[in-house]
């Protein structure tokens, strides 16, 4: 079975190989290519179609193989889906011609009794098995925003699905024929990302990003009711949500921040997870890398959630989920819009959902209430490592585990830890929360001993769950903070960035230039005429030297831009750093600072506003 698997993996490869030039040719010859535009991210035209030779060696392969007798709906289906994309490639169709194109063959499916099976009422199957189809399918679609991202988690995401059907197969009756025709997938997305990687001589259009949600999210449908009769019902939602975690997880960014910001859903733009990745220094490639990574580690624990090890899997699945969440308040932190270009103060959302947002308390809360159950869980994992010891306290944990959860929140309210913003967190921070900690730990086996006399409960376990509970609170307010200082130190790439004067002055430029999102900036250090300064560090950069290591930089174009930032470097200083930065085609910009009198005697002239420097864009 697995050798027949690899042949026919490798053919599909070989097949895709060969048609995607020919698919690449032909949209140049006949002008369908994609061309640069403000809300795409290429800057060059590249050629169309490379779906057609996805969607082509999925039709030959599977006439080849059993796979289109065995499960006819699912590769018609699959293969309309596609000539829709086809025909979106060429003619332009409206969006809501390719919704409503999406539904009904969601309804086909529906109609031959393929549903996720996730629920007893028929009614809810059904309507949550078409959100699933439509929903992954445009998420895909939307997830072909960058050289390889798509085509790379389609091909990630496949690969876990097809493991995890497996394990259903049997030696006599080999592998179910949803694993050949993701196997088929594999093969030909496989095939094309060869000529998808970073920079891409072809794109796959909407017939391929298409083509790739729609099979994938019908693979995870059944038409056995099997999964209801299981007695891990939560596996059975949470493994195939894992596993392709990144497109749901991209989409929700995406349609959360355009709509927060005042911004249609459907409208396209420069805002996805992967472009503001970029935004944070990365390389297309390293952004599309981490991606990829994440796509991963989802599909790896999916697989081990559903079918192999589940003792510790609920936990990984829990803490993936903890860390996503903290990655995606990352990203939405991460200014990807003009500025200036919000609409939330015209009347877009209610001011009681914007005084939400902007606070965040919500997610905040939901995210603590998801640290700490898993916290709780794994002390008890943790404290009763052998699974016939965990079984027989099961009973405990399932009976206090209630009531230690909304202790523990309401004890984190009582102390104040939703007062604090994550993005300054320090060490009176992490002292409230050890408080809270403590309050609600020591509270929760004071009920215990009331409720339940202490019978059978092990005192070990809270102090295990306290440790990990201030272990993962500390690192979960920590990481925005952590994260943009590690960012910001590894930089790479962008404009380098000298700052003359390591003063209050300099402290001060260096927190705007952090503010600046519009542009990649790469600081070098500061450069101050104080000896004493000399070797010291400032935010974490070194005062480089004084006036003369400035002269070198600019002299020998290891630097882009210098920003004075004293207020006491002398006029001549000025002028002849002016001029030898225009000599050397270095940008100079100076950090103003003063006051601007708003209201004043009438008598007296009115008031001159504050000077501004502008920042020298790069051209």
């Amino acid at each position: 079975m697995i050798d027949h698997l690899w042949q026919l993996l490798l053919l599909s490869f070989a097949v895709s190989v060969a048609v995607v030039p020919l698919c690449r040719a032909t949209a140049v010859r006949f002008g369908y290519v994609a061309k640069p535009r403000e809300d795409r991210w290429h800057r060059r035209p590249v050629a169309l179609l490379g779906g057609v030779g996805i969607g082509l060696t999925l039709l030959v392969m599977s006439l080849a193989s059993d796979a289109a007798t065995q499960i006819p709906v699912l590769v018609i289906c699959s293969l309309l889906m596609f000539g829709v994309g086809l025909v979106d490639d060429v003619i332009t169709l409206k969006p809501s011609t390719k919704l409503v194109a999406q539904i009904a063959l969601a309804s086909v499916l529906l109609f031959f009794n393929y549903r996720l099976n996730w629920f007893e009422s028929m009614t809810l199957d059904m309507a949550c098995t078409l959100v699933w189809v439509v929903g992954l399918t445009n998420a895909f679609n939307l997830l072909d925003n960058m050289d390889g991202l798509c085509a790379g988690v389609a091909l990630i995401a496949a690969t876990s699905l097809a493991l995890g059907l497996l394990q259903t197969a049997t030696v006599d009756v080999g592998a179910p024929a949803e694993v050949r025709l993701l196997v088929i997938l594999i093969g030909a997305t496989g095939g094309f990302l060869v000529y998808n990687f970073h920079p891409a001589s072809i794109f796959m259009g909407d017939s391929g990003s298409l083509l790739l949600g729609f099979t994938i999210s019908a693979a995870t449908l059944t038409t056995q009711s099997d999964n209801l009769a299981r007695p891990d019902v939560i596996s059975i939602v949470a493994a195939p949500v894992l596993v392709l975690l990144i497109p749901i997880f991209d989409t929700t960014l995406v349609t959360m921040s355009r709509l927060l910001s005042g911004r249609s859903a459907a409208q396209g733009g420069r805002d996805h997870s992967s472009h503001r990745l970029v935004a944070i220094g990365l390389s297309e490639r390293n952004a599309v890398g981490v991606l990829w990574l994440l796509a991963a580690m989802g599909g790896t624990i999916g697989v081990w959630l559903d079918y192999l090890h589940q003792e510790w899997a609920a936990l990984a699945a829990a803490v993936f989920v903890i860390l996503m969440v903290l990655f995606a308040v990352y990203l939405f932190s991460i200014r990807v819009y003009a500025e200036g270009d919000t609409r939330l103060e015209e009347g877009a959302l209610t001011p009681l959902l914007v005084d939400l947002v902007y606070k965040r308390r919500v997610a905040e809360v939901v995210l603590d209430l998801i640290i700490t159950s898993a916290c709780y869980y794994g002390a008890y994992r943790l404290r009763f490592e052998d699974p016939e010891d965990f079984m027989k306290n099961f009973g405990n944990f399932t009976s206090s585990f209630p009531l230690v959860v909304g202790v523990q929140m309401v004890a984190f309210f009582a102390v104040g830890i939703y007062r604090g913003v994550w993005r300054h967190f320090g060490m009176n921070d992490a002292l409230v929360i050890t408080r809270g900690i403590f309050f609600g730990a020591v509270v929760s086996q004071l009920f215990i001993l009331y409720v339940y006399r202490f019978f059978s409960y092990s005192r070990t376990v809270f102090a295990i769950y306290a440790v990990l509970l201030l272990i993962s609170m500390t690192l979960a307010r920590a990481s925005l903070r952590l994260a943009g200082e590690f960012i910001q130190r590894q930089r790479q790439s962008g404009r380098r960035v000298a700052i003359y004067g390591a003063d209050d002055g300099g402290t001060l430029a260096l927190s705007q230039l952090a503010r600046r999102a519009d542009e990649f900036l790469r600081i070098l250090g500061f450069v101050d005429d104080d000896p004493r300064r000399a070797g010291a560090r400032i935010g974490g950069y070194p005062v480089l030297g004084n006036f003369s290591a400035l002269e070198l930089l600019v002299t020998t174009r290891s630097v882009d831009l210098v920003v004075i930032a004293s207020q006491d470097i002398s006029p001549e200083r000025i002028h002849n750093l002016q001029m030898l930065c225009r000599a050397n085609a270095v940008s100079l910009t100076r950090l103003n600072v003063g006051f601007a009198e708003i209201v004043s005697d009438e008598s007296a002239a009115p008031p001159s506003p504050a000077a501004v420097v502008p920042f020298p864009r790069k051209k």
